[in-house]
């Protein structure tokens, strides 16, 4: 007789792993976006004249974001992915992001 156990499938976790790479993948592109605006290597448009260039910098960032999140979850959606590796990569880019929307980060540029 099988048990429980045997007749369970896992389920598949690529469409919320798909989620949180697609979160870091839109911080590191905050922070990257700010560094070439920095550096004067890129201008984002004002969108909200009040707000200045950091609502051009943020949509951006907002739209690499969702075009991040819509490719993964396409592809990961039915699938059992390696889950630490993504939870870590996801770290490390929004770490990244973060640090490099710092001042004296791109003060240094």
């Amino acid at each position: 007789m099988a048990t429980m156990e045997d007749n369970r499938k896992e389920a598949a976790n690529g469409a919320a792993l798909a989620a949180f790479l697609a979160a870091g993948i839109g911080a590191f592109a905050v922070g990257v976006i700010v560094i070439l605006n920095e550096a004067g290597l890129f201008a984002a448009p004002a969108l909200y004249a009040p707000a200045g260039g950091v609502s051009g910098r943020t949509t951006l960032a907002v739209v690499i974001w969702l075009i991040g999140w819509a490719v993964l979850h396409r592809r990961w959606k039915d699938r059992q992915i390696e889950g630490p590796r993504v939870l870590l990569l996801s770290l490390i880019l929004t770490g990244l992001g973060v640090v490099l929307v710092l001042p004296p980060v791109w003060k240094l540029l």
